[in-house]
């Protein structure tokens, strides 16, 4: 070995949850079913960086993350596993291409059965209570559609499709309606885990791909009482 030659760490094992948490595996990019409670980074304690090692599966470098879900949002998250399709992925969702599809559970009822909220978000923070997002005038444009898909007392089961992509879009949009995110204690939806799924992302590229993420533990008693699809 020449000098000033290093040796790049081994590929550590993948373990069988993660593993079981791939959704899709390609030569460019993967899919997987992040779980709730993880966040995709942190500056202490696991996040999914810690295992970017292991899913780098024969790659000479570390998939990375091309967008981004809340810690306590589960499902769909994209990782780039080459430098020009992290690019590309990238470019993607800047130029808002790619098809994102939520479930969510509220704490609460809507009237109607679809419609948009077109309410603009801005970062507001205390040193009492921190940093929270809240709809204002002056804040940035923020659209959701959305769309009833069963009712159980005092629960909707919505479908989500953001057209904007800001920090804690959803969560806040939902408790503008009225009806928080069940488990959102943030903005409203009362304690417990967050009952928010990123189910189907839909990446225009050639063949395109359309992915699902099934429902997690903490969403199927909920899902079950407002009669969903499951």
């Amino acid at each position: 070995m020449g000098r000033g030659a290093t040796t790049r760490p081994p590929e550590p094992p993948l373990p069988d949850w993660l593993r079981a948490r791939l959704l899709h595996v390609g030569p460019e990019l993967l899919v997987l079913d992040k779980p709730s409670g993880m966040p995709v980074s942190a500056r202490s304690g696991e996040s999914l960086e810690h295992w970017l090692p292991a899913l780098r599966m024969g790659k000479r470098r570390d998939p990375q993350p091309a967008h981004r879900l809340d810690a306590d949002t589960a499902g769909c998250l994209v990782l780039g596993r080459t430098a020009p399709m992290l690019a590309r992925l990238n470019a993607l969702f800047a130029e808002r291409r790619v098809g994102k599809l939520y479930w969510a559970i509220l704490r609460g009822t809507l009237r109607g059965e679809h419609g948009t909220v077109d309410a603009p978000l801005r970062k507001v923070s205390t040193a009492a209570s921190g940093w929270r997002m809240q709809v204002h005038a002056a804040g940035d444009p923020a659209r959701t559609a959305w769309r009833i898909l069963g009712r159980a007392p005092g629960l909707t089961f919505v479908e989500l499709r953001p057209e904007t992509g800001r920090t804690h879009q959803l969560r806040v949009h939902c408790a503008h309606l009225g009806a928080p995110i069940l488990g959102d204690a943030m903005y409203g939806g009362g304690p417990g885990s967050l009952h928010l799924l990123a189910r189907e992302i839909a990446l225009p590229l050639d063949p395109p791909i359309r992915v699902a993420a099934p429902v997690p533990g903490h969403m199927r008693d909920a899902l079950a009482a407002c009669s969903s699809p499951g």
